[in-house]
């Protein structure tokens, strides 16, 4: 099987012929920015020490582990689901659309993906979810690798175009500091509208 995890699982399919990719998101819950998500296929012959959930691994540590993620995956894909995408959607069905276009986005045709979480995207190939995935099945957890980091990335960038709202800082969360910063400038195009802070702003400017 080419994920090194899944004897946790004792109902997973458990053919070799299985090709199983691990899939999680990042950023549901900040006021600005897309959310990712990425979707890895493991090889098993060169195992990667050190794969956990992204969000209780330093920022050091993820840096590391994601060019040796990159390097010794049998595939590996990111994508994302757009601020106005996500307004459109609702935040649940935009992070489902990332995962599916990170599966979709596979150099190697997945026959399983396994979903953190609780609920799967609608997708051509068999999924199933596994609550607190990202700590437990490691191509789950080398996915919330990548779509942390790569988001992380991006809200930097983010930065570099909108400076007065720190993102580089907070990366786009809820924080005291970001939201001293909505309330002094306002919400920027990249600010997701249908969350409660930045609609109440929006409603208060009308």
């Amino acid at each position: 099987m080419n994920n090194q995890n899944l004897g946790l699982f004792d109902d997973l399919p458990a053919s070799p012929d299985e090709i199983i990719c691990g899939v999680d998101e990042a950023g549901r819950g900040p006021l600005a920015g897309p959310v990712f998500a990425a979707a890895v296929i493991l090889d098993v012959s060169r195992p990667i020490e050190g794969l956990r959930d992204s969000k209780k691994l330093t920022e050091a540590k993820r840096d590391m582990l994601v060019p040796l993620i990159k390097q010794h995956a049998l595939a590996w894909a990111i994508a994302e689901a757009s601020e106005e995408e996500i307004d459109k959607l609702n935040i649940l069905q935009a992070s489902m659309l990332a995962m599916r276009r990170a599966v979709e986005a596979l150099s190697t045709v997945p026959t399983l993906a396994l979903i953190d979480g609780n609920r799967c995207p609608v997708m051509k190939i068999q999924s199933i979810a596994v609550i607190g995935g990202d700590d437990k099945v490691d191509a789950i957890s080398a996915a919330s690798i990548l779509a942390k980091t790569a988001r992380d990335a991006a809200l930097v960038l983010l930065h570099e175009r909108y400076p007065e709202y720190c993102f580089d800082q907070h990366k786009g969360y809820g924080t005291a500091l970001h939201l001293e910063r909505l309330r002094a400038h306002g919400p920027s195009p990249v600010h997701r509208r249908s969350f409660a802070p930045v609609r109440a702003l929006l409603e208060v400017s009308l």
